[in-house]
């Protein structure tokens, strides 16, 4: 059986503090009491030491939480400190930065009523333009009717006009600058459809160029391999005696020479 009482047979101890020798102030001969702590723990404290890591770290939390009721109190017996930039005016001259701010608050209101006054008469102008457009069409379109009441008469007559001839009148008609920009103006879902048509346009016609040129390739490729193949027979051919026939090598030479 192992003796009970054996003592630590590596006597080197580092302090968290110190030094493994000690003090140098200490008196000669004389040891400082330290506490022992296990050569493989390398952090502070432990959890049954209540000294542990989540301690250490809920005390922190608990003082933060401290610290934010005492500025809460501090704050509630002083409101007036939330005010950092209090405005303090010297007393001779509190009278006249009162109404340099007050002239500024009154001038500002009325550039918002002038520019709200603009805009109302902005509306009216253009609600009166869009009425006269409208009386010009009404009366237009009375003296057609009254151009018109006259047709059954003729009609009656005998003599009635084509109905083309009532769409050049209504055509060669005086129209107004806003009416014309209005009929000129596209909606949304022109410009969608517009573009749309341009872009199923362009694909249509790199689709057409890529179908040209393959063709083209695949047409290319066709007469490189037919002619390899004739050129391939014909030095290919032998005489009776099995040895190849140099006529016909010398002939394809010269067609070659001719050629280049």
């Amino acid at each position: 059986m192992a003796p009970t009482d054996q003592k630590r047979t590596n006597k080197k101890f580092i302090g968290k503090g110190g030094n493994a020798k000690g003090s140098k102030n200490a008196p000669h001969g004389v040891q400082k009491k330290r506490k022992w702590v296990d050569q493989d723990k390398v952090f502070q404290g432990s959890v049954k030491e209540g000294q542990g890591f989540a301690f250490l770290k809920k005390e922190k939390a608990r003082h933060e939480y401290n610290k934010l009721l005492r500025k809460e109190k501090r704050n509630k017996k002083n409101p007036e400190s939330k005010q950092l930039y209090a405005e303090e005016y010297p007393e001779h001259l509190r009278h006249l930065y009162l109404a340099e701010a007050e002239k500024l608050k009154n001038e500002a209101w009325a550039n918002k009523v002038n520019r709200r006054k603009q805009r109302m008469k902005q509306q009216v102008t253009d609600a009166a333009e869009e009425d006269d457009a409208a009386e010009t069409q009404q009366t237009e379109g009375a003296e057609e009717e009254v151009t018109g009441g006259s047709e059954p008469a003729d009609s009656v007559s005998g003599s009635q006009e084509p109905e083309p001839a009532e769409a050049t009148v209504r055509e060669s008609l005086p129209m107004s600058n806003r009416m014309k920009k209005k009929v000129d103006k596209k909606t949304s879902f022109q410009k969608t459809k517009e573009e749309f048509e341009r872009i199923k346009e362009k694909r249509r016609k790199k689709k057409e160029e890529y179908l040209k040129n393959k063709q083209q390739r695949e047409e290319a490729i066709q007469r490189y391999k037919q002619k390899k193949m004739e050129t391939f027979q014909m030095l290919s051919k032998k005489t009776k005696k099995g040895q190849p026939n140099l006529n016909l090598q010398m002939e394809y030479l010269l067609q070659k020479i001719q050629k280049n």
